[in-house]
């Protein structure tokens, strides 16, 4: 799934419907009050001249609820989204988007932590995978992976650079690692290759391209110096599986 952003939930900005709670001279909401909303949501927290300033629940009708900071109506500060198929934002938000260090939950408890920009996974994050206990560490830009990461498992980790050629998978390219926790590596790298489909008409040619990893070298342990990947002409880009991304196969041996 991708992440679900608070903008697909609209707060009711209109200043009609039930409110009670403190006014400034003005008659405009000031201090502490709640309103109920035209739309069926409501709000119980802080106003200042007449807008959500300061701490806040704003609840909406459809069970999503945020708790937290406020300023001229919009989301800002530290605050917490709980959204309505069980995923949660807990973290930074400008402007109503989250922005800046947060953490989130995925409905299967995966989890994201690190920054964030424009409501996407943005900088340096970690990605950890619920079901078997392993983590992604590396760089996102705008919700994507970029240059090199880090794949850790139970008893190995993979160390090398990923390609964006699937939305919703974890995909190493080019020159990588194999770390494993006995003291060893194996240097290699990641290959597409074609792969005939058995399956297909006589005269139909169809192939299919795989991910095969070539084993070059065993070592020590070294320290890691990322490679660039010439085939991404830098770029090295990947996507994470909000479900769960795959793992980098397992290297032959």
């Amino acid at each position: 799934m991708s992440d679900v952003g608070s903008e697909d939930f609209d707060e009711d900005q209109s200043y009609l419907g039930e409110y009670e709670g403190d006014r400034n001279e003005a008659g405009e909401r000031h201090g502490v009050g709640r309103a109920v909303l035209p739309n069926g949501d409501t709000y119980q927290g802080m106003y200042e001249n007449g807008k959500r300033s300061g701490q806040g629940t704003y609840r909406f009708k459809n069970g999503a609820r945020y708790i937290g900071e406020y300023y001229q109506n919009l989301k800002h500060g530290q605050g917490i989204f709980y959204y309505p198929d069980g995923s949660k934002y807990e973290g930074s938000w400008v402007n109503d988007q989250r922005q800046g260090h947060g953490l989130y939950t995925y409905p299967n408890q995966d989890t994201y932590e690190g920054e964030w920009l424009h409501h996407q996974r943005n900088g340096q994050g970690i990605y950890h995978y619920n079901d078997t206990g392993s983590r992604y560490m590396g760089t996102w830009v705008m919700g994507k992976i970029e240059s090199a990461g880090e794949f850790i498992h139970l008893n190995h980790r993979y160390q090398g650079n990923f390609l964006n050629n699937n939305p919703f998978v974890f995909q190493p390219s080019g020159p990588g690692k194999y770390v494993f926790e006995i003291g060893c590596e194996q240097h290699g790298e990641y290959l597409q290759v074609d792969q005939d489909r058995g399956d297909a008409e006589e005269d139909e040619i169809v192939s299919t391209m795989a991910l095969k990893w070539k084993p070059k070298a065993v070592t020590g342990l070294s320290l890691w110096t990322p490679a660039k990947d010439p085939s991404s002409d830098g770029e090295g880009l990947a996507s994470a599986d909000e479900k769960g991304g795959s793992k980098p196969p397992t290297p032959e041996t």
